[in-house]
């Protein structure tokens, strides 16, 4: 595993010349692109009317990031149906606009970058908690969070902001290692308000959160990564599942998804699990019409990840299939074009597939090869 307290510095080596190059192969093709996503919208949409999108991946991503911002509220936060889940909604929204180029500075997107920055920071609480400690599964928001403004910080320009989001995210990640359970997962809240509870997912949004921290120069305890792992290694089954909880729960395709995403940010490619992890998500997942299970975009919102990770064939083939979908999927309305399925509200929805959609973009360090 590498280090994980390397400088500041020595990860802005290793990584910015790739976003560089990154950003100039888009800059061409961006004037053109809002040319068309401007033309589209002025001959397609009417008000209440609601239809298929276009075939054009780039198109339709265009869109689904103009429908982000056209629903972002006046905080700058984006929430699940019916108010819930703030922190969360508004880092996966926010993750999925960075993945387009833009920063808090520069790109189309800036301005709702930033927005969405201020109001992160600001449900940041003096415990270290990120989001709102009434929300009764406050973990995930937290890790998302940590995760996306790890991203902001790589690539903040202003020094103040910069020394406010390392502030931040220090303290975030003293609050996981505080609220990380006995046997190395977390729960929906932490560990002691729980009663030590721990479940996959909400496992798997720390890990990702933590390793983005550390790669934006943020010192992680190298035994909380430990332990997360270990956690992982004893949730897996011998088929290849991970199961829901180290108390049990059974295989689950999603968590599974989920959990070889998470050993692959922690640098553990080579872990003599994968290879069955792998096996069963692919059994499971690998056809993308397979509905039989629960929580479909979630498990594909990781699944993508660890298939654009191994890369090759395998990864051409899965793309093809699932930008299939997801296009065939996406209806376009006057504000621009969304995602309507799924258990919390178009926003969640939109921002997962957007960020399944831009993966091959390789803007983020997290989400790079």
């Amino acid at each position: 595993m590498m280090s994980l307290t390397r400088s500041n510095a020595a990860v802005h080596r290793r990584r910015l010349p790739r976003r560089a190059l990154a950003v100039r192969r888009l800059a061409a093709g961006r004037l053109a692109l809002s040319l068309t996503v401007t033309f589209t919208a002025m001959l397609g949409d009417q008000p209440g009317r609601c239809h298929a999108a276009g075939p054009r991946p780039d198109t339709v991503v265009a869109e689904g990031l103009d429908w982000l911002v056209a629903n972002q509220s006046r905080r700058g936060s984006w929430s699940a149906e019916q108010g819930r889940y703030t922190a969360a909604i508004t880092s996966l929204a926010g993750t999925a606009l960075l993945m387009e180029g833009s920063t808090t500075s520069q790109g189309r997107h800036a301005d709702a970058i930033r927005a969405a920055t201020d109001y992160l920071i600001s449900r940041a609480r003096p415990n270290g908690l990120i989001g709102d400690p009434r929300d009764d599964r406050y973990t995930y928001g937290h890790g998302f969070a940590m995760l996306f403004l790890s991203q902001i910080l790589g690539e903040e320009e202003d020094h103040r902001r910069r020394d406010e989001l390392v502030a931040v995210l220090g303290r975030a990640v003293e609050f996981s290692g505080r609220a990380q359970t006995s046997d190395g997962g977390w729960g929906y809240v932490s560990a002691k308000e729980g009663n030590d509870f721990d479940e996959g997912s909400t496992t798997i949004t720390q890990v990702q959160g933590l390793r983005g921290c550390r790669n934006a120069g943020i010192p992680v305890p190298r035994e909380i990564i430990d332990k997360a792992i270990r956690y992982i290694h004893a949730c897996t089954l011998p088929d290849g599942g991970v199961q829901y909880s180290s108390k049990g729960g059974g295989g689950r395709p999603a968590i599974s998804a989920a959990a070889i995403a998470c050993l692959f940010n922690a640098g553990e490619e080579d872990d003599t699990h994968v290879p069955r992890m792998l096996a069963y998500a692919e059994k499971h997942l690998g056809s993308i019409d397979n509905n039989s299970f629960g929580h479909w975009h979630y498990a594909h919102f990781y699944y993508a990840q660890v298939m654009y990770r191994e890369g090759g064939e395998k990864w051409q083939a899965y793309r093809e299939r699932i930008e299939r979908r997801l296009i065939g999927e996406a209806r376009r309305g006057r504000d621009g074009t969304c995602w309507r399925q799924g258990y919390l509200g178009p926003v969640y929805t939109t921002a997962t597939n957007l960020t399944i959609l831009q993966l091959e973009k390789g803007m983020l360090p997290i989400f790079q090869r």
